[in-house]
């Protein structure tokens, strides 16, 4: 499932109106770092705006890549993105085939309610935003700062989101290069 034969990790992160600029930004930033191939696909075509103003540019649009087999699926929070993320088939399509072949699957912020939308938080340790860590019954929610249960990689907020970054990459490339990207980050 790695990237066209590169050998590295192929990573989707989706972006929408809304979406809360650290924690895209941070996870793009930190995967590609770690030596990651990740593509930014749009909800919509063009400029985004995100929550705080910040534009940002997707790689493709999602419609480019939604057939596409990802080593993982990371959606970033923010309210308003994670609103369109949620109202989105293609995302649930997509986390329902990524999580069937075996894909990590990360969502930080108020993404972690998407998972729930799809079902992947049933039984499952999780955390997010605390404004909605509340409306993922059934799961087992946490108030740690970064979550991982099998394949599962939640977390809280914009403040979390190089700590989410980076138990992405230690679970994409291995410790060694995390610990690298720390060192390096002055983390």
């Amino acid at each position: 499932m790695s990237a066209a034969g590169t050998g590295k990790p192929h990573v989707l992160v989706p972006i929408a109106p809304g979406v809360e600029e650290i924690e895209a930004v941070t996870i793009i930033d930190v995967l590609r770092r770690a030596g990651a191939e990740v593509t930014v696909a749009g909800l919509v075509d063009g400029v985004i705006e995100a929550s705080r103003g910040v534009k940002l540019v997707a790689d493709v649009s999602l419609d480019a890549v939604v057939e596409v087999a990802f080593d993982a699926v990371v959606l970033p929070g923010g309210l308003g993105g994670t609103n369109h993320l949620r109202a989105d088939p293609r995302i649930r399509a997509i986390l329902e085939r990524s999580r069937r072949a075996g894909s990590l699957i990360g969502a930080v912020c108020a993404a972690p309610t998407v998972l729930w939308d799809a079902g992947l938080l049933a039984g499952k340790r999780a955390t997010s935003h605390p404004s909605v860590l509340d409306s993922l019954t059934g799961a087992h929610p946490s108030e740690e700062r970064v979550v991982v249960d099998d394949g599962i990689v939640t977390s809280r907020g914009a403040g979390t989101s190089m700590e989410f970054a980076l138990a992405l990459a230690r679970l994409l490339v291995g410790d060694a290069k995390e610990r690298e990207l720390r060192t390096a980050m002055v983390v």
